[in-house]
C-alpha cells in the first residue's frame, strides 16, 4: 500500500529512538515541540517556559529607553485635552530615541531565538510609542536608531517590523508565583512583562488571549490524537474520535468563557481610547500618514516594510489550526477555501505568526485525510460530534462578534457623533471600522462565522441505505 502522507509531513516522521534521540533532520513527533513547529504538547504555542524579561548588558539602551517610555507615562497624541507638559515630556523622550540613542548592532542577537523576540518585543514597543505619541500633524519619521536594529531583527525572525500577537501576548508574559510554577501555568499565575499603559485593563485584554492558548493546549493535543487514529482508520479508531470531537467541542466552550470574561478586568470605554490607539499600525492611523523608516535605503539586502498592522487576536494560530483542523474553509492554505478578500485577510493574518507556527499550519493543512471528510462520509454519531464541535466554534465567533461590538463598534460610534458634533478637524469620520489587525471588523468577523455555521454536516444525507 503506498504512502497516502505528503513527503516531509510530521505524521511521517519516523518515531525516535529513546536512547540515541531522533533521527537527524526528522521531527519529534512524541510532543509537537519540534524546532520546525515550536509547538509544546505542554503549553501549545506559548513558550515552556516564560520568555526573558531583558536583554543582555550589549542592548540596556533599548531597554533602558523603553523603560523611561513606560516610567514617564507618554500619553497619546490624539488624547482629548492633552497639557502642555504632557506634550513636552512626549516630546523629551522622542528627541532622546533621536539624538542619543546610537545605531546598535544585532549580530550578536542572532545565535538566540530568544533574544531576537525579546529584541523585536522591546523595539516594536519603543517604536509604537514613538509614534503614536507624534502630533497627529506631524510626518512619522521612524528613527535609525530604531528603524535600522529593527528592520534587520524582523528580517531573522521573518515577521513583519511592526508590533504582533507575539510581541503582545506569546512572548510577553511571566509567572506571578514561581512557587506555584507548573507545566502549562494555571491561568491565575500569568501576568504581562511590558504594557503601554501600564494599567490593569491592558493586562487583562492581553492575558485574556494568553489564557486561551494555555486551555487551547488540550484542544491542539486532541486534534493529534484524532489525527493518529483517522490514519489508523479502523472501527475502534473511528469511535475514539467520535469521543475526541465531543472533547474538542468542550474545550472550545471553555475557550468561549475565557473570551468574554474579559468583561470583568477591561474597561470597554479605556480600552478603546487609551490602550487600543497603542497597538494600530500604518493602515490604521487617523490621519492616514505613512511609516518611513530612516536609514532603511542602506541597507539594499532588507526587503521593504510592507506589512505593518498592529496585533491581532485573528494572529493566533491555536484559532486558524481549529479552523483548519475542522475543514472549516476559514483559513486553508489549500485550495477549496475562501475565493475572495475575506480568505485574503486570514492569510496576511498568518503573515504576522512566527514563522514555526506557519509551518505548523501548513502541516496541518497538508493532512491526507482530513476530519471533515471523515464526517461526511461516517455514521450519526461522528457526525453529531463532528457537528458539535463546529457549532462550538460557532459559539466562539459569536463571542468574538459580541466582544468587537463591545470594545470597539460602541465606542467608536460614541465617537463618531463627539466628531461630528464637534466637527473635529483633521479626523476620519466615515472610514470602514478596523481591526488594530487592519481588518473591515464586522465585515468580515460575520463572514467568518457565517462560513463556520454552514460548515455543519447533515445527518441525514450520511445515512447509509441498507
Amino acid at each position: 500500500m503506498s504512502n497516502p502522507l505528503p513527503s516531509g509531513h510530521f505524521l511521517d516522521q519516523p518515531p525516535p529512538d529513546f536512547v540515541s534521540g531522533t533521527v537527524d533532520g526528522s521531527v519529534d513527533t512524541t510532543t509537537l515541540a519540534a524546532h520546525d513547529f515550536d509547538v509544546d504538547t505542554r503549553t501549545g504555542f506559548m513558550p515552556p517556559d516564560p520568555p526573558i524579561t531583558r536583554l543582555p548588558v550589549e542592548w540596556e539602551l533599548w531597554e533602558a529607553i523603553l523603560d523611561q517610555a513606560v516610567s514617564t507615562k507618554l500619553q497619546l497624541a490624539e488624547k482629548p485635552s492633552l497639557t502642555e507638559d504632557e506634550m513636552a515630556t512626549s516630546e523629551s523622550w522622542r528627541k532622546s530615541v533621536r539624538d542619543k540613542l546610537p545605531v546598535l548592532s544585532t549580530k550578536g542577537l542572532v545565535v538566540s531565538e530568544l533574544l531576537l523576540r525579546r529584541a523585536h518585543h522591546v523595539l516594536t514597543f519603543i517604536m509604537h510609542m514613538y509614534i503614536h505619541s507624534l502630533p497627529l500633524n506631524i510626518e512619522i519619521r521612524i528613527p535609525r536608531s530604531i528603524s535600522i536594529p529593527l528592520l534587520e531583527v524582523a528580517a531573522y525572525l521573518q515577521l513583519p517590523a511592526v508590533a504582533t500577537y507575539s510581541d503582545t501576548v506569546l512572548y510577553n508574559w511571566s509567572l506571578k508565583s514561581t512557587s506555584q510554577e507548573k507545566t502549562p501555568p494555571a491561568l491565575d499565575n500569568i501576568r504581562s512583562q511590558d504594557l503601554f499603559t501600564g494599567t490593569g485593563d491592558e493586562q487583562e485584554f492581553y492575558l485574556a488571549s494568553g489564557r486561551i492558548e494555555i486551555r487551547g493546549v488540550e484542544a491542539l493535543k486532541l486534534m493529534r490524537a484524532t489525527m493518529d487514529e483517522i490514519f489508523l482508520g479502523d472501527e475502534i479508531a473511528l469511535r475514539r474520535v467520535t469521543g475526541y470531537l465531543h472533547q474538542l467541542a468542550l474545550v472550545v466552550e471553555d475557550l468561549t468563557g475565557i473570551l468574554l470574561d474579559i468583561r470583568r478586568g477591561c474597561d470597554p470605554e479605556f480600552f478603546y481610547h487609551s490602550i487600543r490607539p497603542w497597538l494600530c499600525g500604518e493602515d490604521s492611523d487617523p490621519t492616514n500618514r505613512k511609516w518611513i523608516f530612516e536609514g532603511f535605503d542602506e541597507h539594499p539586502g532588507i526587503e521593504p516594510p510592507t506589512d505593518l498592522s498592529g496585533p491581532s487576536a485573528g494572529q493566533s494560530a491555536l484559532i486558524h489550526s481549529l479552523d483548519i483542523f475542522l475543514g472549516l474553509d476559514n483559513c486553508s492554505t489549500g485550495e477549496g477555501a475562501f475565493h475572495d478578500d475575506r480568505r485574503t485577510l486570514l492569510r496576511r493574518m498568518q503573515i504576522y505568526m512566527p514563522k514555526h507556527h506557519r509551518n505548523f499550519l501548513r502541516h496541518l493543512t497538508a493532512s491526507p485525510r482530513p476530519v471533515r471528510n471523515l464526517a461526511i462520509d461516517g455514521d450519526p454519531k461522528l457526525v453529531e460530534a463532528y457537528n458539535e464541535a463546529v457549532r462550538s466554534v460557532k459559539r466562539f465567533r459569536d463571542a468574538h462578534i459580541q466582544i468587537v461590538a463591545i470594545y470597539i463598534i460602541g465606542p467608536a460610534s460614541r465617537k463618531r457623533a463627539v466628531v461630528q458634533d464637534a466637527e473635529i478637524v483633521g479626523v476620519e469620520k466615515s472610514s470602514a471600522l478596523k481591526g488594530t489587525g487592519g481588518t473591515h471588523l464586522v465585515r468580515f468577523l460575520k463572514g467568518v462565522r457565517n462560513k463556520t455555521a454552514e460548515a455543519v454536516v447533515e445527518i441525514e444525507r450520511n445515512l447509509k441505505t441498507v
